[in-house]
């Protein structure tokens, strides 16, 4: 039985995908929040929010992920980064995932991974979970009805948490897997049902296809001014470094919370919402971020709340810190129309220090720019990944290495060409610790005073000050700036310990060197030259 628009010669049987009971296709918000709240998937809240809890998997399974090794991907795969899985064993688990389905019932979204026509994705998605279907409508970018009547998927994604894989069998790690086809175009998820893993399944797709055309992706929000699209900044960082957060600036227009891609001409976003971590969420702080959260149709994921009021609870992390909420971007009042703007004029690296010895903002040359883009320093937040219980130090290259398929300096050269070619200023923002570590007398950087940094930055006002060089990494750090109190802009003023400090601070350059070895053989000479 087929519910739903569809191009009808694009059905699942034309796949190869038969026996199914009920497909549904394309459907709107409203029917997909009441299929699951029929299917005991999740509940009301209030304002029509959709609540829904993710069993043990509550954040990526980085470890369960791999890409399929055949002789088309042989030698442009990081293999170091990205574990591989045998032709033969991906059939198997095809075949046995299509066995799974018979009988089922599967929601299916044909949506777009791309606002820019010229370099977006065609992605099916075949779901088990109506709440999935919901949360990808949210997070990819909607078809109009007249599009779907003749849509071709170009990559195919097939989810089903209730399939539990055999790691003997299937060649994986454990019951769950998150398997990816390039000569196939197919994307195999199973054994979890934290929502995330749909969109970023499609996120590394596009960080494989972009290079090739000469398209820049990027694991980074973006923003323009208000009635200027050529005046475009994006944020690099790892999630909990202050992406969504600092993107959704009221006194400039959002493109995008997370994924972007940056073409000759313009930047432009992979997807049409946003994915926030409600943790501590206020409104004072957040509040067009906070106000989603009693939106209707606003994805809820593992909240606490008052079975009662429905009242939600944002310092309960009883189920976990990744709390979040998905929803769409027109939700946000500053959101860009299109989702397209120009190429960027400042490029933001968002570090969260938990050892407390950077500066809340940096000066970047080009060169220091590829060096901190390949390093990707920051801290993994408690509960982003299955198994990360505490916050810890760590280097994500590409600030997302994670889904980077090709080697970092694919990506590295790509980004140093852009910033030539355009001109763009760097800087690194670190959200991080002020003042000591965390857990050993640090607080967290005061996010008024980042806000502060950033305006000034964004507005070219900050280049009007004077810099001083930091002795520990190299890069400049202005002496003062419009609302921040100085003793914030020097890292070592704030601790009361100043010979722990200066211990920190040499650890944490070392950590720099190390890292950065692994890259000496890939990366021109004077990236070298400037190596902390």
């Amino acid at each position: 039985m087929t519910v739903g628009r569809v191009n009808p010669k694009f059905q699942l049987q034309d796949q190869g995908i038969k026996g199914v009971k009920k497909a549904h296709y394309n459907l709107n918000e409203a029917t997909l929040m009441q299929r699951a709240i029929e299917r005991g998937e999740g509940h009301l809240g209030n304002g029509g929010t959709l609540l829904v809890e993710t069993g043990k998997h509550t954040g990526r399974s980085a470890k369960d992920k791999f890409f399929v090794r055949d002789a088309s991907v042989e030698d442009t795969i990081w293999w170091e980064n990205n574990p591989p899985m045998d032709p033969d064993a991906f059939d198997r688990l095809y075949e046995d995932m299509l066995e799974h389905m018979k009988g089922g019932e599967l929601f299916v979204q044909d949506l777009y991974g791309g606002a820019d026509p010229a370099h977006r994705l065609n992605v099916r998605l075949v779901l088990e979970l109506s709440w999935h279907g919901l949360f990808i409508r949210h997070m990819l970018r909607r078809p109009a009805a007249s599009e779907l009547d003749d849509f071709v998927a170009e990559f195919t994604i097939i989810n089903l948490p209730s399939f539990q894989a055999n790691p003997e069998r299937h060649g994986c790690r454990s019951e769950t897997v998150i398997a990816i086809s390039l000569a196939r175009k197919t994307i195999l998820i199973g054994g979890t049902s934290y929502a995330g893993e749909n969109k970023k399944s499609v996120f590394t797709v596009l960080n494989y296809l972009l290079p090739e055309k000469g398209v820049m992706p990027m694991h980074c929000s973006a923003n323009h001014a208000h009635g200027d699209p050529h005046d475009a900044a994006v944020f690099f960082g790892l999630s909990g470094t202050g992406k969504t957060t600092l993107s959704a600036d009221p006194n400039r227009t959002l493109l995008g919370d997370d994924e972007h891609g940056w073409t000759d001409k313009t930047t432009f976003n992979f997807e049409g919402g946003c994915y926030a971590k409600t943790i501590n969420l206020s409104a004072d702080a957040e509040p067009e971020i906070f106000a989603t959260t009693s939106m209707f149709g606003t994805v809820i994921e593992n909240m606490v709340y008052d079975k009662d009021t429905l009242e939600l609870d944002f310092s309960d992390d009883s189920l976990t810190s990744n709390m979040r909420c998905a929803y769409p971007l027109h939700y946000i009042d500053n959101a860009s129309e299109t989702s397209i703007a120009g190429t960027p004029r400042n490029i933001i690296m968002l570090t969260c220090d938990a050892f407390g010895v950077l500066p809340p903002i940096s000066k970047l040359s080009p060169e220091q720019a590829m060096y901190h883009f390949l390093s990707g320093f920051t801290s993994k937040m408690a509960g982003l990944e299955k198994g990360i219980t505490e916050t810890q130090p760590t280097f994500s290259t590409c600030f997302g290495a994670p889904f980077m398929p090709r080697r970092p300096e694919v990506y590295g050269n790509l980004l140093r060409k852009k910033i030539e070619q355009s001109g763009a200023q760097c800087w690194l923002v670190n959200t991080g610790w002020t003042g000591g570590p965390k857990g050993a007398g640090g607080s967290r950087m005061p996010i008024r005073a980042t806000r502060a940094l950033l305006t000034a930055a964004l507005s070219g006002g900050l280049n009007e000050r004077e810099f001083r060089t930091d002795p520990n990494f190299g890069f400049e750090v202005p002496i003062s700036a419009k609302g921040v109190a100085k003793v914030l802009l020097d890292p070592k003023r704030t601790w009361e310990d100043k010979e722990g400090y200066d211990t920190q601070a040499a650890k944490l350059a070392q950590m720099f060197r190390d890292n950065f070895k692994q890259y000496e053989p890939h990366v021109d000479e004077d990236v070298m030259k400037i190596a902390i």
